[in-house]
């Protein structure tokens, strides 16, 4: 048994009481469980360097008491029950001492503290609309089992730091060549750097690029965790407008700072789904070459378009080195894969590097060697496409729904794209009371205030749709209606 025990051998306090009182606190702190065997006192003792009589004493003590039990031929453990009266007085949950308080924090930690939980909202409801999770129990993963154990027994590097920190070179091959196909990426496999999820990325190029009160431009309503990422470096954050078209490039241009980067979601704009349109992606291009302005392009689930012909990525687009690639497997294959990857301008590749390696010198690589023979061997596409075309049925189901039981008091925006869409209903309720009326037919809804940067809109909520099928789609979105119009 690993505890920690403190004894005082200077104490007035008898030693046997001291440990007593440790061991008491030990139970009713559920540091030990019940059911739990103890130590020998023989054993005990001799950790402790102290009397075998002395522990003898203490565990008679609390058998005395109720806390422990002997039981004959296997020795001395915590009662499966204890008194109530013992768990009333004693197990008080430990309250913070001045010397704990948070007082060193930080202009960051500070708004951090007093900031909305920025893993987003999960309504607990049966029939939760809650969005972000794909539809993670329709992966292969007895496939994946397999290949990973392909590994476990041949991979060199698993045990030490030998491996590269830019990640796996046959997966950033792999990477390299399905970008090109798949999204229109320019890059050869050395500008691809492997990264524990999109959010290490964002905060690689943050740290690299923001000293405190530099100002980033991000889409209004936007992503939190790049939002609060960028705050952490102390820059000022300066919210752009986003439409039907996506980011409003004009507004940008009339901005009077000057911005180290831009963040954007082009392929399907966080929450909006909006896709910026072809002609603003050639103004921004054009307008971050002017400026000499960074911009990063966050493809957070470019992969699911349903009906449109994909749009270039900007990345593709760019002539001048000005984009910086994000790219992840959570929205593709599973949030726990817990790997993303950047594709850098060339001269960016020996910074970020070390970047990354003054990070966590380099992501696992058992998932990397994994993840790779996934691609090579035809598994990784072939899933797409099985995914793509399950979410194209559920946006459908979702949409018909929509329009269905709210008819015209409901836009639909960013439906051809991504696993979740944003609508606006027309309601005289506040997006609380519609929370509430949702939650009390066992429906989780969620609204798109927090998104917002300026001015919050009402009567705007997200609909992801990934993990619900299609009878629970259809029947969350009539006990909404229903609920609404009492």
């Amino acid at each position: 048994m690993d505890l920690v025990l403190s004894l005082d051998r200077t104490a007035t306090v008898p030693l046997y009481q001291q440990l007593a009182e440790e061991l008491r606190s030990a139970v009713l702190q559920h540091r030990l469980q019940p059911n739990q065997k103890l130590p020998p006192s023989r054993i005990l003792a001799q950790s402790l360097a102290i009397s075998r009589v002395t522990v003898t004493q203490s565990y008679d003590q609390l058998v005395s008491e109720g806390y422990l039990e002997t039981r004959r031929g296997a020795g001395t453990f915590v009662c499966a029950q204890l008194p109530e009266i013992y768990l009333n007085a004693d197990a008080v949950e430990p309250q913070p001492s001045a010397s704990s308080e948070l007082i060193h924090l930080s202009r960051f930690g500070s708004d951090l503290l007093a900031a909305r939980r920025l893993e987003g909202p999960s309504p607990q409801a049966r029939i939760s609309f809650r969005y972000g999770n794909p539809a993670t129990g329709l992966f292969p993963m007895a496939l994946w089992r397999r290949l990973l154990a392909r590994h476990c027994h041949t991979a060199p590097t698993l045990m030490n730091y030998s491996a590269d920190v830019a990640g796996y070179l046959p997966l950033r091959q792999a990477i390299a060549q399905y970008l090109s196909r798949s999204r229109a990426v320019r890059c050869c496999p050395e500008q691809v750097i492997m990264v524990n999820g999109s959010q290490q990325a964002l905060d690689l190029i943050a740290r690299l690029t923001l000293d405190p009160e530099d100002w980033v431009a991000m889409e209004d309503p936007g992503y939190l965790g790049a939002r609060y990422c960028f705050m952490g470096q102390g820059a000022n954050l300066q919210p752009i407008p986003v439409d039907a078209a996506g980011l409003e490039v004009e507004a940008l241009q009339q901005c009077p700072q000057s911005f180290k980067f831009v963040y954007v979601t082009p392929s399907h704009q966080f929450p909006t789904g909006a896709t910026l349109s072809l002609v603003r992606r050639l103004a921004l291009l054009q307008w971050a070459q002017h400026t000499g302005t960074l911009i990063l392009e966050d493809d957070y689930d470019g992969e699911y378009r349903y009906g449109d012909r994909p749009i270039p990525s900007l990345q593709g687009l760019d002539r001048h080195n000005t984009v910086i690639y994000v790219g992840t497997f959570s929205k593709i294959l599973f949030p726990g894969l817990r790997i993303g990857y950047l594709v850098v301008p060339i001269a960016w590749i020996p910074l970020v590097r070390q970047a990354k390696w003054l990070c966590d010198r380099q992501s696992a690589m058992l998932e990397q060697y994994a993840l790779t023979d996934f691609f090579t061997e035809g598994h990784f596409e072939r899933h797409i496409r099985r995914m793509r075309h399950l979410y194209n049925q559920r946006r459908q189901i979702l949409v018909t729904a929509l329009r269905e039981y709210f008819g015209d008091k409901v836009t639909i925006l960013g439906e051809n794209a991504g696993i979740h869409l944003m609508t606006k209903l027309d309601t005289p309720l506040a997006d609380e009371a519609v929370i509430q009326r949702a939650a009390s037919v066992d429906v989780g809804v969620i609204s798109a205030q927090g998104y917002y940067l300026k001015t919050p809109k009402s009567g705007e909520f997200i609909f992801g749709y990934s993990q619900l099928d299609e009878m629970e789609i259809e029947q969350g979105i009539r006990r909404l209606a229903q609920v609404l119009k009492r």
